[in-house]
């Protein structure tokens, strides 16, 4: 006999190719952002040290600066020839964010993503990718030129913000949005929904405040911009330098109008309180005040309008006032954590010089930001829900408040009711009792009257009878006889009329 020959085993082709297509779009999801951002800050310094006036362009200069700015890019404190520089602008970083967000969203199409499960394949490669990509440049970047990065924070921060913003970036394909539903209180979820709204409108309500200020002081801008920016080259510079910094200017703003205000080294100023000093020439802050002025406080209207719009978007939420109250808690919360991380991230360290530090007063920051929402948006909950149900409520509370009879009151009406009740009968046995009165009276007069009319037709027999003897003339015997029969007669008719 032969020996047994093993056949090899059949593959699935489209098994093959469709786990060769998901490592392709993972590879891409995790080394795209890196590479992509890298490559951006590159080609920015590139071309601020190419346009800059009286500079020599160094490739190799530019190669050891382009790791410490992407890291400054995730928001890397940096130290600079020994001073520290914890400042850093937010515009880079929305930008990799965004782009970090938009390859999750593409994975997540081309793997087909329709479960949390995956999106956290997904979110945990590209979390990884950074993680591994800004180590080397941690330590490459340390003692380069005289730069210097936290290897904590230089490691943790990318791996964070990228993990963040894929989530965000899956959240509406992969189904992130209807776990939190089942995981989460829907109270705290819509609460959730309505804070992300307040701290938007905070933002807003500060970058009304920087666009006001930097409109009238249009002119200081225009000098400083001339000042710092004599060519092309400078000009971009000074210009992206704005541009990257504007998120910055912004939560400030955005503490000034909540009331705390916000601090450039010496200089301190609030809607209520001002002390000088001074701040850098850059066309950024050329609205920054040089003395205080009487209408900084109707600013704060803007975050109280930002309550407002809470409070509106919650009044019909819930039938409940106090769910609808819960939800304004919820919300003033997290608009509060919310402003409290902007405005770390806003603020730092500035080499420990005369505008070191700029900083927000973050624990009033939070206290104010939970007022502003909480108490308008609270109020407007509580009293702006539904007509019907306010009347609802109050027909209810009107029932409740109404005084109920007591158990004395019952008896004497129990009482009151049986003694109509006795007399009503009394009436009726009256009216009875006079009814069969007559009725009875009605009797006795037919039997008068038929005893009459019995008497008078006896009375007519009795004359027939006589006038009869008269005529016939009878003899002795039969007078006699016809006497003993008329005395019988009679005693008969006399018995008759006694039975009637």
């Amino acid at each position: 006999m032969g020996q047994p020959t093993t056949r090899p085993t059949s593959v699935n082709l489209d098994e093959v190719l469709s786990r060769r297509l998901r490592a392709r779009a993972l590879l891409t999801a995790a080394l795209g952002p890196v590479l992509g951002g890298y490559l951006a800050v590159l080609l920015l310094l590139v071309l601020i040290v190419a346009g800059a006036e009286g500079s020599r362009f160094s490739l190799s200069g530019v190669l050891a600066a382009s790791g410490p700015a992407w890291l400054a890019a995730y928001q890397v404190p940096l130290q600079i020839g020994g001073q520290p520089l914890g400042i850093l602008p937010l515009g880079p970083t929305v930008v990799i964010g965004a782009l970090v967000a938009r390859s999750a969203r593409i994975a997540g199409r081309r793997i087909e993503v329709t479960s949390p499960s995956r999106a956290t394949m997904i979110v945990g490669v590209m979390a990884g990718a950074h993680l591994l990509a800004s180590a080397p440049v941690a330590l490459l970047a340390t003692g380069t030129g005289g730069l210097a990065v936290q290897p904590v924070a230089a490691v943790v921060m990318p791996a964070l913000i990228a993990a963040s913003c894929a989530a965000v970036g899956l959240s509406r394909r992969c189904g992130i949005a209807a776990a939190l539903r089942t995981y989460l209180d829907p109270t705290a979820l819509r609460g959730l929904r309505a804070g992300l709204l307040g701290l938007t409108a905070l933002l807003t309500a500060g970058a009304l405040a920087f666009t006001l200020a930097t409109v009238l002081s249009a002119s200081t801008a225009s000098r400083l911009f001339a000042v710092n920016a004599p060519n092309v080259g400078s000009a971009v510079g000074v210009l992206l330098l704005c541009l990257g910094y504007l998120p910055n200017a912004v939560v400030m703003a955005a503490g000034f109008t909540a009331g705390p205000g916000f601090s450039i080294g010496a200089m301190s100023v609030s809607p209520f309180t001002f002390s000088g000093g001074m701040v850098p020439a850059i066309p950024l802050l050329a609205g920054m005040p040089q003395r205080q002025a009487v209408w900084w406080p109707a600013l704060l209207l803007l975050p109280a309008l930002a309550g407002v719009l809470v409070g509106w978007s919650l009044r019909h939420a819930d039938a409940s006032p106090v769910a609808r109250l819960r939800m304004v808690v919820v919300a003033g919360a997290f608009t509060a954590l919310g402003s409290v991380v902007l405005g770390a991230l806003a603020g730092g360290r500035l080499a420990q010089g005369s505008f070191d530090p700029v900083a927000l007063p973050l624990g009033l920051l939070s206290i104010a930001a939970f007022g502003w929402i909480a108490v308008p948006a609270g109020l407007l909950a509580w009293f702006g829900g539904p007509r019907a149900r306010r009347r609802t409520t109050v027909a209810a509370r009107d029932l409740a408040e109404q005084p109920q009879p007591s158990e004395d009151a019952d008896d004497e009406e129990r009482q009151v009711e049986v003694e109509d009740q006795a007399e009503a009968k009394a009436e009726q046995d009256g009216e009875d009792e006079q009814y069969e009165g007559a009725t009875g009276h009605e009797h006795e007069n037919e039997h008068v009257n038929e005893q009459v009319n019995e008497d008078a037709v006896g009375d007519e027999d009795k004359e027939d009878g006589d006038e009869d003897e008269d005529k016939d003339e009878p003899s002795d015997g039969d007078v006699a006889g016809e006497g003993a029969g008329s005395n019988e007669d009679r005693a008969a008719d006399d018995g008759d009329a006694k039975r009637a």
